[in-house]
């Protein structure tokens, strides 16, 4: 993988909550983690629950600012420093090159399963019937029922609308992936399903960094793994 370019370069990067409303109280999450993942890598985040693995991944999204340091994405070509960057560049980023796969569907009310699927398509330009095809096509292969894709996810199972989101997110994957337990509400069938996209996406040069919480995908998907442990413990001892 060194012949490969790097997709993100984490340099420095700490964080810590304050708690306003508990007397300004300031609680450290992690300090100074460092790291790189090149297009075609599989970085695990390990460590046990409450050391900061969900918090790193919302920071390297944008939704979290960190306390200190830089983080990088490769866009266009070029790095951009999405701890300082603009919203409007941070949209731009996330639109053509950073995608996060939550264990959770953003139920939009009266939008089909199907329309919801396509719509990364449609954005990226691809022809309306293609879309549809490759999204149906997405949907079947994670095993949701046809009978469904013309509904709104809103009353579909917790199983079935994390299926839509694996579906919205893999059938064009990004080119840097951040995915948060992606299989927790999935059976066996389609777990296997969502380790052969990852799969795939590696192999298209996505770079991917992601929490698993079953530990036999962690073991089939990673390639490295970094545990925020280690960099909980220098906080706490900062």
């Amino acid at each position: 993988m060194s012949d490969q370019p790097e997709m993100i370069r984490v340099e420095a990067v700490s964080k810590s909550f304050t708690l306003h409303n508990q007397g300004s109280v300031r609680l450290p999450v992690f300090r100074d983690v460092n790291f790189s993942v090149r297009a075609g890598e599989v970085l695990v985040l390990a460590g046990a629950s409450g050391a900061g693995k969900s918090s790193l991944l919302r920071i390297l999204y944008g939704n979290y600012l960190p306390s200190s340091g830089r983080i990088e994405i490769r866009h266009d070509g070029s790095m951009v420093d999405i701890a300082s960057a603009l919203p409007r560049t941070i949209l731009e980023v996330r639109r053509r090159t950073l995608g996060f796969v939550s264990q959770f569907l953003r139920v939009i009310p009266r939008v089909s399963a199907l329309d919801i699927v396509r719509d990364p398509l449609l954005a990226r330009g691809v022809d309306p019937a293609e879309a549809t095809e490759r999204a149906g096509a997405m949907l079947a292969r994670l095993n949701l029922p046809e009978r469904l894709w013309a509904l709104a996810p809103a009353t579909f199972s917790g199983g079935e609308q994390q299926r839509v989101n694996i579906a919205r997110s893999f059938v064009d994957p990004s080119p840097v992936m951040l995915i948060d337990e992606p299989t927790a509400s999935l059976d066996a069938r389609n777990r296997d399903v969502v380790v052969d996209l990852i799969a795939e996406a590696r192999s298209r040069g996505s770079a991917i960094v992601g929490i698993f919480h079953d530990e036999s995908v962690r073991e089939r998907v990673a390639t490295r793994w970094l545990d925020i442990t280690h960099f909980r413990a220098a906080a706490d001892a900062a």
